[in-house]
């Protein structure tokens, strides 16, 4: 019953934004963290952002501080990436996901999780 659905990717020049979302549904956003991750091609899976709604806790991985942002929207059980001033470097296919634990910064991304997402494609061209 539980499901998690991004969408939002598209393909975008160096220096522009996209704003992606998680929906969110068979399960309470204040019971779970949300994580963003992303794969580039030929590359390791990396977390990249996390929150915490009933805390109102976030972590950005250094290399998106300043340009990217997390943010959750409870009423809507939709958790969103807005990101901005984006690098060829960002391209990667991104996905959500949910656990229980908190987001207590870079080692949450290395807890397992219980449920992911399908991903959607951003691709920045330079």
């Amino acid at each position: 019953e539980v499901q998690l659905v991004e969408s939002g990717g598209g393909l975008v020049q160096a220096g522009g934004s996209l704003r992606l979302s998680c929906a969110v549904s068979g399960l309470i956003l204040d019971d779970y963290t949300i994580g963003w991750f992303r794969q580039a091609p030929g590359k390791e899976r990396e977390g990249v952002s996390c929150i915490s709604s009933s805390s109102d806790t976030t972590y950005h991985e250094d290399s998106v501080k300043g340009r990217f942002t997390i943010s959750s929207d409870n009423a809507k059980n939709t958790v969103y990436l807005q990101m901005n001033s984006l690098k060829p470097e960002d391209t990667a296919v991104y996905y959500c996901a949910a656990d229980l634990n908190y987001c207590s910064g870079r080692r949450y991304f290395d807890y397992a999780m219980d449920y992911w997402g399908k991903g959607t494609l951003v691709t920045v061209s330079s």
